[in-house]
């Protein structure tokens, strides 16, 4: 069953435009050092979709990436301790959705998004996923 999540990226480290210009083949989802998102990344399977948030700068969802290769380690890593996916760019959001407009949805107050703010890579429930592609005209 496929399951929904988001990861956050930098938009001058890595964007949704860098994104798709990975075109099929994709890129790497990598330089993750937080071991609950770590964790999360390892939980990924081929086929899952995630929202693309542009952190810092623009603090919005922007798209969706897919995966299309779980967890493997991470050659940015020098411990040997991390692991990154390979992921691809499906579709940019019509209307990207901002976290002003996630903290005012009611329906979204439980998302780690808004509680664990500084956690990039995080799951999606699927009523969340549906609010969240309305938000962004899907």
């Amino acid at each position: 069953m496929m399951q929904y999540w988001l990861v956050k990226s930098e938009p001058d480290v890595w964007s949704i435009d860098q994104q798709k210009k990975s075109g099929n083949k994709g890129a790497p989802w990598d330089g993750v050092r937080n071991y609950q998102a770590a964790k999360n990344l390892k939980s990924m399977k081929k086929g899952d979709q995630c929202f693309f948030y542009h952190s810092n700068i623009g603090k919005e969802i922007v798209g969706i990436v897919e995966v299309i290769k779980e967890y493997y380690l991470d050659k940015t890593d020098q411990s040997g301790r991390f692991v990154a996916v390979t992921m691809r760019f499906l579709k940019k959001l019509e209307k990207p959705v901002t976290l002003i407009e996630i903290k005012k949805n009611k329906q979204l107050k439980h998302l780690s998004l808004i509680k664990q703010s500084r956690l990039s890579v995080m799951p999606i429930d699927s009523k969340s996923w549906k609010i969240l592609n309305r938000m962004g005209k899907i």
